[in-house]
């Protein structure tokens, strides 16, 4: 009787992107914010990215990881932002079907290899710091060319299962959607289908990758800072520490995040927290990323001061 009613009722082509509600006198100013966060965001990243690059002294695993880590940052945040930005300034909330299920592919591809390069980052400064002597021959630029691949692959396999299912599901309306993307969870709320299979799937998927990374990556840490605590001179401690200081400040930013997220109900006053902490992993980890490993990173900082030599020299002639 239900796919009887299923079949008389319209199927939706378009959702409406509640966003953060009817902020209208808040428009313009968030507009603003996040254009500038959009900007600031993209020329961060793209930088680290140019610098890791350009700079010999950064041809390096733990570089290497950080220039694909921003490389994928600028595609996450082009991911959200963009749309976000158009309704801000046009009133318009209204995103196609087939637009929305791109957003959500992009959007699980890019959770998905962020979860994994983290691991991948964390797996770097276990060997460089607890295993030294193996270090070159266990990260060499082949094998880390092979890891990073793997993660690629991964992360897209994860997006195509979840964006096939998605998109052989039903809606029948209604087709507001509680967020500002198209996120896995409040998409699944609006179907008339059985989203039971669709569910199991994501769990399984969740529970296969998302869920070791994050306890491989904890561990990781758990035996760098178990070692760093036996080197003998503080010296040696700071050094040792700074190396991964800035990773270990992105992964609690970006993990933390999405622990709240999913671990916190979805209705009423908690929808509007999913909200805000969804901002937190979409938003401000791209944002703050590239700030992190430039600030703190003696390298990445001796690498900003020579482009910033060589273009002053430039500008000279």
């Amino acid at each position: 009787m239900e796919n009887v009613e299923w079949r008389n009722q319209t199927t939706i082509t378009q959702f409406i992107l509640l966003g953060f509600g009817d902020l209208q006198e808040l428009e313009t100013p968030l507009f603003l914010l996040f254009l500038v966060i959009y900007i600031v965001t993209m020329a961060g990243n793209i930088l680290i990215v140019a610098l890791v690059v350009t700079d010999q002294h950064l041809h390096t695993p733990m570089y290497f990881f950080l220039g694909n880590l921003s490389c994928l940052e600028t595609c996450y945040t082009s991911t959200i932002l963009p749309r976000l930005l158009t309704s801000f300034l046009t009133g318009d909330r209204t995103i196609s079907f087939n637009g929305c299920i791109t957003q959500l592919s992009f959007f699980v591809f890019m959770v998905t290899a962020e979860c994994l390069l983290l691991l991948l980052m964390s797996y770097d400064r276990y060997l460089a710091i607890c295993n030294p002597l193996h270090y070159a021959a266990l990260m060499s630029s082949q094998v880390c060319i092979q890891i990073l691949s793997g993660s690629w692959i991964i992360a897209f396999f994860c997006s195509t299962v979840i964006t096939f299912m998605m998109a052989g599901l039903t809606f029948c309306g209604p087709n507001k959607i509680d967020h500002f993307f198209c996120d896995f969870t409040p998409m699944l709320k609006l179907s008339c289908s059985d989203t039971s299979l669709i569910e199991l799937v994501d769990l399984i998927l969740s529970f296969a990758i998302i869920l070791p990374s994050l306890l491989l990556t904890l561990v990781s840490y758990v035996c760098i800072i178990a070692t760093i605590l036996r080197i003998p001179s503080n010296t040696g401690r700071q050094k040792a520490f700074s190396t991964c200081s800035s990773h270990l400040i992105v992964v609690a930013t970006f993990y933390g995040s999405l622990i709240i997220i999913y671990m916190t109900p979805k209705a009423g006053t908690a929808a509007d927290l999913h909200k805000v902490f969804s901002v937190f992993y979409t938003v401000l980890t791209p944002l703050v990323n590239p700030l992190i490993y430039s600030l703190r990173n003696k390298e990445v900082k001796e690498a900003l001061k020579k482009a910033g030599g060589k273009l002053a020299d430039l500008i000279r002639r």
